[in-house]
């Protein structure tokens, strides 16, 4: 057992109840030495081996010379407590009577605390972050990257299953599997939530990742905890990392995050795993699952043309690869180009096709659904029919809900889960309570305007035309919903789990002069000709004008994965800003027309400090870009710098409401979050 001094720690053996305890006897021994060393339970009890203090030190300093078998899957139970055993030294060693000479024995080697001090713990956080880092490749993502490797990407992520020993337990995992160009994510977070509600414990694993990579991962709503996420990152590192040869090297990112997400599910015995896509659909690594019970398409477009083919008949077909055998499959309104071919595929695997129609109001009986946009609707409705189709096979419909007797009417469980889903970056609002609230500034209610910010990832030319929709409409409502603080944004899990927060200060609206700032980047492979155009004309047909544009570089970089809490906000390396001042002329095209005989020779130059006042008031008609003058539009050196400019514009412009859309990449929107956390 584990001993200190000649304290026995039987609190250690009950806190993992329920894993192989006799792998930590015969792997990690440690002792006190001293005679003297003074134990008792209040100062190194229980509390020490809490699920919720383990794993969670980043700053120890401590490196074990052991084999990968510690950290296989068999052994996750050493790697708890010997993270407990670290958390132990760095509390318990603070006491005075403590000894300072520790003892670690592992796969009989011994090695003393002063000896391990010297390098960092290699379990941490961080160093799975630098590992999944490791993994990024540049090479295309299309299954046929390479031809002369020995096996294509789908054969070498069955090999990966049989590695992890998974391949006899996802058919357990009964799947729902999603493709599509947009909303995905929306409707596997529709799913989760319904079935959630539904009674059943379930799994969600989406993509990308906003702030921390943890949120692809969701056990019954909640994004995985740090303990969990390492435990089994370790687990399925080491267990790979043995098999590794030449003809199969380390699986690349996205291939690794979808194995590590099938074993977490399989671990954590979950009734249902909603699985989103990540590209495409038919060389998809998600697309190693062979027998989910019900597959769904959802709104079909144009995005990564590069690899999915320039036509909506090539992009369907791809979408189409996750249809299997007789396996029921369920698909929105589409383009007849990619209708026609979603059919004949599902015709010639005998897939019985169905084609839902957006969810409507009558159906939700008043109930608002908790991710914004029309748009919704029709992500609504499709998730409604998989899980009614899942129900229906592995849930038994009829017993679930005999008493919900209406065939127009849904179940409560399902309009709870349609009211409380939640899915950072789509259709997000955040107020900036940076500036401080009303009650926190006190009585003077004219010593700071208000910033809110309007976030939504959207990137392909449809999705931009749901998000100006979305933006439209919402900025137009007296009262947001959902509005999350920026305060509760590192809390959004909790908040969600109760319903979405509104906000509402009872101020008088009229007092306020609405400024709509559009804050955009997006990826270089994307045409702002068609985007940007897109989105002034659906806002301006509405009446929603922008009064000002401001274009940034992304903080994220593609070449690595960083924590939630990685310094990388605050050591920003200077960028390129070539393509910011592309978009900055694209819009300035757009606003004035393309008859302005801009000069686009004109040197283009970054702010290098904030733009003045005067830049918020500027009418859009006084500017003139002809002369390299824009008034109307800033380019950013980075994006910290903006967002300090936009709250100090709004604390020194108390009439001001500044509104600001945040969309044109993912990437962007998770940076914004991030600083609204910090």
């Amino acid at each position: 057992m584990l001993y200190f001094s000649n304290f026995r720690l039987g609190a250690v053996e009950r806190n993992l109840r329920g894993r192989n305890f006799r792998a930590v006897v015969e792997i990690v021994h440690i002792m006190l030495l001293h005679s003297n060393t003074y134990m008792r339970r209040g100062i190194l009890g229980v509390a020490c081996f809490d699920r919720k203090e383990l794993l969670r030190d980043d700053k120890v300093t401590w490196e074990i010379g052991c084999s990968s078998h510690f950290l296989n899957a068999f052994n996750l139970a050493a790697l708890k407590a010997f993270h407990s055993f670290v958390k132990i030294r760095q509390k318990g060693l603070q006491y005075a009577n403590m000894s300072s000479e520790t003892v670690v024995t592992l796969n009989n080697r011994s090695v003393t605390s002063e000896s391990i001090q010297e390098c960092p713990l290699p379990f941490t956080y961080e160093a799975a972050m630098e590992a999944l880092s490791s993994l990024i490749t540049r090479k295309k993502r299309d299954g046929y990257s390479n031809p002369n490797v020995k096996y294509k990407k789908l054969e070498r992520m069955s090999m990966y299953i049989q590695i992890l020993g998974l391949e006899e337990h996802i058919a357990d995992l009964n799947v729902i599997h999603v493709a599509g160009t947009k909303g995905k994510g929306s409707t596997c977070t529709f799913c989760e939530a319904i079935l959630r509600e539904c009674g059943f414990r379930t799994g969600l694993f989406t993509s990308p990742h906003l702030i921390d990579v943890k949120e692809r991962f969701r056990l019954n709503g909640l994004e995985i905890s740090e303990e969990q996420f390492l435990l089994y990152f370790w687990g399925c590192w080491n267990q790979l990392k043995d098999k590794v040869t030449e003809d199969l090297p380390m699986p690349p990112l996205f291939q690794f995050l979808t194995l590590l997400g099938l074993k977490i599910f399989v671990s954590e015995k979950v009734d249902v795993a909603i699985i989103e896509v990540g590209l495409g659909g038919k060389y998809d690594s998600t697309n190693v699952i062979q027998d989910p019970v019900v597959c769904g398409i959802t709104s079909l477009g144009f995005d990564h043309t590069e690899i999915l083919g320039d036509t909506l008949e090539k992009i369907a077909l791809h979408k189409a690869g996750i249809f299997k055998p007789q396996v029921p499959a369920f698909t929105v309104p589409q383009l007849p180009e990619a209708m026609d071919v979603l059919k004949q595929r599902a015709h010639e695997l005998e897939v019985p096709l169905q084609v839902i129609a957006p969810l409507t109001y009558k159906r939700l009986n008043g109930v608002k659904l908790s991710l914004s946009g029309n748009h919704q609707l029709v992500n609504a409705g499709l998730a409604v029919s998989l899980c009614i189709s899942w129900l229906n096979t592995k849930g038994n419909w009829e017993k679930l809900f005999q008493n919900d007797s209406s065939d127009d009417s849904l179940p409560e469980a399902f309009l709870r889960g349609l009211s409380t889903a939640h899915l950072s970056g789509r259709a997000q609002i955040v107020h900036d309570s940076c500036l401080g609230s009303r009650n926190q500034i006190g009585d003077d209610e004219s010593c700071s305007g208000e910033l809110i910010f309007y976030l939504d990832g959207a990137h392909s030319p449809e999705s931009i035309d749901a998000c100006a929709k979305w933006f439209s409409n919402v900025v137009k409502e007296k009262i947001h919903s959902p509005l999350l603080s920026s305060s509760e944004v590192g809390n959004m899990e909790e908040v969600c789990s109760n319903g979405c927060i509104q906000h509402s200060n009872g101020e008088d609206e009229s007092k306020t002069i609405p400024k709509r700032i559009l804050l955009f980047n997006c990826m270089e492979m994307r045409d702002p000709e068609i985007i940007l155009p897109r989105l002034v004309d659906i806002c301006a047909s509405s009446g929603s004008h922008f009064s000002k544009a401001i274009f940034v570089p992304s903080i994220s970089t593609y070449s690595k994965v960083t924590s939630g809490t990685s310094d990388i906000l605050l050591n920003i390396p200077s960028k390129d800003l070539a393509w910011q001042f592309n978009l900055q002329r694209v819009w300035e095209r757009t606003i004035h027309g393309r008859d302005i005989g801009m000069n686009k020779n004109v040197k283009m130059e970054a702010a290098e400090s904030l733009p003045p006042p005067e830049f918020l008031y500027d009418d859009i008609s006084r500017c003139n870009p002809a002369n390299g003058k824009f008034s109307c539009s800033a380019v950013f050196p980075s994006l910290p710098l903006a967002v300090s400019w936009l709250r100090n514009s709004a604390r020194d412009n108390p009439s001001l409401k500044l509104q600001v859309l945040v969309t044109g990449s993912l990437h962007l929107v998770g940076d914004v979050l991030k600083l609204l956390r910090r």
